[in-house]
């Protein structure tokens, strides 16, 4: 049976429709906001056997087709996913995760593909909305419905699912999404937003988001899907005799500060309790318990133990709910590259490159929307070593690509502009050591790092983690959480800024959301944290470097009138390609005439401007110019003082004394300096270089 359920929202209307494609999925949807429409679908499966885990894989796919378009390179087909899919997928995963009862460990896929774009709205947050409805629809016990919803501000106004064109006028790009009751999930970007006016634009997202859930309930009663009732498994037999055997010594070790040596610790109580049940490796303990139930039941002790701390308000390394780990900063720590910083908090290290390009070195982007250019990248590496592991080395997982997203777009909006520093900026993170937070240590050390290489950023911005226990009406938060807090706690809030407001925040929980007063307190607290940090990492720069490194690249810049881009480039590129030939530069020129001139010397860079401004502007008297003798006569000399453009310096102007031939000053190829004395109505130039020598002289004169 098919159903359909409509709603106007934002100004546009919003379906969602079923029983009509995919009617073998368990659960699948159709969801169209405008002429935007992504497919969803939902399929469980069984348990493998020895799981203990809940295997939810989300994958979010936008076919060029969806746009009208065909894939860009040689192959016709979508390959692996790029960044916006991985990105759109965990942004999908992160708010339903929470939402399934403790047990479930059944094989559960989403599914979404966008089957049409209108270049107007995006379909991540309709991804979101789409997998709560098919999970509703579906046997599976999904405790939703959720709903999410895009948040703008424009002129001062909140603008709810902004289009693609509000979003590039908007001051803030926050994706919510949450229950009727709570919010499960946040992230955003903004241009310095204080903090009150970031928690008013999450609460505002929050009541549309209740909208969305009850237009689910009204979709699903239609539907009338049947549920199967969840079993939860029967109690492990470990548990009651591992935490009365071994919770106090297991609370002591989770209290030691040192990371590995709390880790090790605990691993040599664990190692001596599983002797203990299953001696000589027997594969049963003598209450009928098997291995992985024993796993299950110590991670459970110390997860009482870690929580039970806290609450009382002990940290496992000693610091107070509201401390930071020690921070040191260090700049210039590289030699060679363009920039460098190393951040340190705590057991959590990152180490920044910075590297300096050309307009050429920007990264173009294809997608559903326009292709479009990035001038700013950040690149996030989390090699196993840094957590003291070894595993295979492969390309990007979707965790560094997450994460290396975040920390750019946190950055991003303190970056000076093309026209006021024409460089393609990338930054490297490089994470040498990880207990927490390792993404919000990017942002520091990328702030570091852009002040080191000369970037005139236009405030430093710096990141922090809030963490979170909660236990019924109680909770306690958590100022820069270590790994084992973010493993056994309830909340990962990152939110990084500058000392004026939010840059970027992320919200992951594991519980089924939190409260306004939860929110509102996260983020003064991470401001309070973010302030401290900031006051550190500037005693190791206080501002950006006044010039960038000798081994950058030297750009400049000028404006010509569009339309002697001709004259500029020449037949056949013959003009561009002699300029960048004699003053060994590269030069890039685009249709609204801004010019780029790239060069490892600044003297190569600032001939090959000259060149550019004297042969594309008007010549004007009084303005002086060195150019090349094309021809002697009698009367004079000529002198090319632009390309194609010769002016004629008389005998009488060459020098301040008498002149008996011109063959005494000048021959054809020298270089003279000349100033501009007249332009006739013919359009003649007359030079003088005796009036260059005058004020030469008086110059030098005046300078005794």
């Amino acid at each position: 049976m098919k159903v359909t359920v409509e709603r106007e929202f934002g100004g546009r209307k919003l379906s969602l429709t079923t029983g009509e494609m995919a009617k073998q999925a368990a659960g699948s949807v159709l969801v169209q906001y405008g002429e935007t429409v992504v497919f969803v679908a939902a399929q469980n499966g069984p348990a493998k056997p020895g799981q203990d885990f809940f295997p939810l894989t989300v994958d979010y796919r936008e076919r060029s087709a969806a746009a009208g378009k065909f894939p860009g390179g040689f192959l016709k087909r979508e390959g692996r996913p790029t960044l916006k899919e991985v990105l759109t997928a965990r942004l999908t995963d992160r708010p339903i995760r929470p939402l399934f009862p403790e047990g479930y460990i059944e094989e559960l896929q989403i599914m979404s593909n966008v089957l049409a774009s209108d270049g107007e709205n995006d379909p991540d947050v309709l991804s979101i909305i789409g997998a709560s409805a098919a999970l509703g629809l579906s046997p599976v016990p999904f405790q939703g419905p959720i709903a999410a919803v895009r948040v703008g501000r424009v002129n001062d106004e909140w603008v709810l699912m902004p289009t693609q064109a509000q979003i590039e006028e908007s001051v803030l790009d926050l994706v919510v999404a949450g229950t009727k009751t709570s919010v499960l999930m946040i992230e955003g970007f903004a241009a310095q937003m204080p903090e009150d006016e970031m928690a008013d634009a999450i609460m505002y997202a929050h009541s549309q988001i209740i909208i969305l859930c009850e237009m689910q309930d009204e979709f699903l009663a239609q539907a009338n899907r049947p549920k199967t009732p969840f079993i939860p498994k029967a109690s492990n037999p470990f548990d009651a005799p591992l935490r009365e055997e071994f919770y106090a010594q297991v609370r002591e070790a989770k209290a030691i500060k040192v990371k590995h040596e709390r880790n090790d610790k605990v691993a040599a109580l664990k190692a001596e309790a599983k002797a203990k049940y299953f001696p000589e490796g027997a594969d049963v303990a003598g209450n009928g318990g098997t291995p992985q139930e024993f796993s299950v039941a110590f991670d459970n002790v110390a997860y009482k133990a870690i929580r039970e701390l806290i609450l009382t308000g002990t940290r496992p390394d000693g610091r107070g709910l509201a401390d930071l780990r020690a921070v040191s900063c260090s700049v210039g720590v590289l030699p060679r590259v363009h920039g460098s910083a190393l951040f340190t908090r705590g057991e959590t290290q990152s180490l920044c490159t910075i590297t300096l390009g050309t307009p050429r070195d920007e990264q173009r982007v294809d997608g559903l929307f326009e292709e479009y250019s990035k001038r700013f990248m950040l690149d996030y590496y989390f090699p196993s070593y840094s957590v003291g592991e070894c595993r295979p080395i492969r390309g990007p997982g979707r965790r560094e690509l997450g994460h290396g997203a975040l920390a750019e777009r946190s950055v991003a909006s303190i970056v000076p502009p093309g026209d006021k520093f024409p460089y393609t900026i990338r930054v490297i993170s490089d994470i040498m050591e990880s207990n927490g937070s390792s993404s919000m240590a990017s942002v520091c050390s990328a702030t570091l790092g852009l002040m080191d290489a000369g970037v005139p950023i236009s405030q430093p911005v710096a990141g922090i983690s809030i963490g979170l226990v909660k236990v019924e009406d109680k909770f306690v938060l958590l100022t820069d959480i270590i790994g084992d807090e973010d493993h056994y706690g309830d909340m990962d809030f990152k939110v990084a800024g500058t000392q004026k407001g939010v840059t970027g925040i992320q919200l992951d929980l594991k519980i089924d959301g939190i409260s306004e007063q939860i929110i509102r307190e996260t983020l003064v607290q991470a401001r309070t944290a973010r302030i401290d940090l900031l006051k550190t990492m500037l005693s190791a720069i206080r501002r950006p470097r006044s010039d960038i490194a000798e081994t950058a690249p030297r750009l400049l810049m000028t404006k010509i009138d569009p339309q002697k881009i001709g004259l500029l480039i020449g037949p056949g590129g013959k003009t561009i390609r002699a300029i960048q030939e004699e003053t060994g530069t590269t030069i890039d020129i685009k249709d609204d005439g801004t010019v780029t001139i790239a060069c490892s010397e600044k003297a190569g860079a600032e001939d090959a401007l000259g060149r550019i401004e004297a042969m594309t502007e008007e010549i004007k008297v009084g303005k002086i110019y060195t150019g090349r003798v094309s021809s002697v006569k009698d009367f004079g000399a000529f002198i090319e003082i632009a390309p194609g453009k010769d002016g004629l310096c008389h005998i009488s102007e060459l020098s301040d004394g008498f002149v008996k031939s011109v063959g005494e000053i000048c021959k054809e190829g020298d270089k003279l300096t000349v100033k501009v004395i007249a332009v006739d109505e013919q359009n003649r130039v007359k030079l003088s270089r005796k009036a260059v020598l005058i004020e030469q002289a008086e110059a030098a004169e005046a300078a005794k």
